[in-house]
């Protein structure tokens, strides 16, 4: 089994002058990040070092494999997930344009039901919420997730993703999500997600 090590990737500098989400916060939840991103490539190492009793002994109810595989998902999880987030965060909050908005149009009727949508799930979920494009329906959709390794619907490639957890807004908004849902949607980039959807709508 090859190790493929990964690294923290910068973000846009804008993420430290945000209209309502702090830099105390980002600078702790950049900390949070990078801890997925060491024990992603601390797991596969202890992966690699598995015994062949290790693999002899595999079981579902408790195995070095399983809690190593399990945690693999869940750190690889964080990992994607934070860097969907934090890639289209310290923009203007401007309502997207273009093929993006005629899709949210066509799937929810209107960007404000988008938005709605959006603002319930991300209420309801007690991890994530993600906007993606499901490849089979050939439409956008919000889906909730309540870990880190809850994602992927099979088949859907996420363009937007809303961290729930509270370490994303406790600092700031104590335990008032909704108003830490608003300024998330102040501080969105959506030429980002724009052009992750023109990435993904065509791949099968």
């Amino acid at each position: 089994m090859n190790i493929i090590k990964t690294t923290p990737k910068t973000f846009s500098e804008s993420l430290n002058a945000m209209d309502g989400i702090s830099k105390k916060t980002v600078e702790e939840h950049m900390k949070l990040y990078t801890g997925y991103v060491n024990k992603y490539n601390e797991i596969q190492e202890k992966l690699v070092a598995l015994t062949d009793d290790d693999y002899t002994n595999a079981n579902q109810v408790f195995s070095a494999i399983r809690s190593l595989k399990v945690d693999l998902s869940f750190a690889y999880g964080g990992i994607v997930n934070h860097e969907i987030y934090f890639a289209h965060l310290g923009g203007k909050g401007t309502d997207p344009s273009g093929d993006l908005m005629t899709q949210i149009k066509k799937d929810f009727g209107s960007f404000e039901t988008y938005k709605k949508d959006v603002k319930a799930t991300a209420i309801a979920a007690r991890g994530w919420v993600w906007t993606a494009w499901n490849h089979a329906e050939k439409r956008l959709f919000n889906y909730l997730g309540d870990a880190q390794n809850t994602f992927p619907v099979w088949g859907a490639s996420p363009i937007m993703a809303l961290d729930t957890y509270e370490h994303a807004y406790f600092i700031d908004f104590g335990a008032a999500r909704a108003g830490y849902i608003e300024a998330f949607f102040k501080n969105m980039n959506w030429d980002v997600v724009s052009e992750t959807f023109a990435s993904v709508r065509n791949v099968v």
